[in-house]
């Protein structure tokens, strides 16, 4: 059901998500939802939490699978970058929402602070490892990288013109090795050798 309420949440808004569309949708019945959910925000609600709850444990993953902190950095970057369209559309419609709404603002603190992490680990443990010479401090590297691409998914949400996936990675490349002090080439051996 959760899936279905995304899926409308994505195409429709927060505004217009309602009962009927999820029904339709989900082939489950208006007062099943209706019973299961109360009200239509609270349906709207639980799905937005549900749904950054899962893109979170995504990240983490990612990041959990490489113990290099470049690669791990290029790893979560690619992740936000390859987002599906309805993925970033129901990301934009909850950061929308949390900006009128009390209690999703504090639960989106929550989750950017969640979603960040794995980022700032990254950045950290590179300049612990010697493997970074940090132009700048973690939290401001983490912070520039995260506004990029948060800032690519809005504008890809409203169809304004923006670099390729591949072109926006290449700048976002280039800026993270100046902020991290790697170079191109000792970025490339690490990755093509799996170091």
């Amino acid at each position: 059901m959760l899936a279905a309420v995304a899926g409308v949440l994505a195409a429709r808004g927060y505004e217009n998500t309602r009962f009927t569309d999820v029904s339709a949708a989900s082939g489950v019945a208006i007062s099943t939802l209706q019973n299961y959910f109360g009200s239509r925000e609270d349906m709207v609600v639980e799905a937005m939490e549900v749904f950054t709850d899962r893109e979170v444990e995504a990240l983490t993953a990612v990041a959990s699978a490489e113990p290099d902190p470049w690669r791990r950095l290029v790893a979560l970057m690619d992740r936000s970058l390859h987002n599906s369209e309805s993925t970033r559309q129901v990301l934009v419609e909850f950061w929308r929402s949390a900006m009128r709404d009390d209690d999703l603002r504090d639960y989106s603190a929550e989750v950017q602070t969640r979603y960040r992490a794995p980022f700032l680990a990254a950045v950290r443990e590179g300049g612990e490892r010697g493997e970074f010479t940090l132009a700048h401090d973690a939290e401001t590297v983490t912070d520039f990288l995260l506004s990029a691409l948060a800032g690519l998914i809005v504008s890809r949400v409203q169809h304004h013109p923006t670099p390729s996936p591949a072109a926006f990675r290449d700048i976002l490349l280039t800026q993270l090795r100046l902020m991290l002090g790697v170079t191109e080439r000792t970025s490339r051996i690490r990755t093509d050798r799996g170091t």
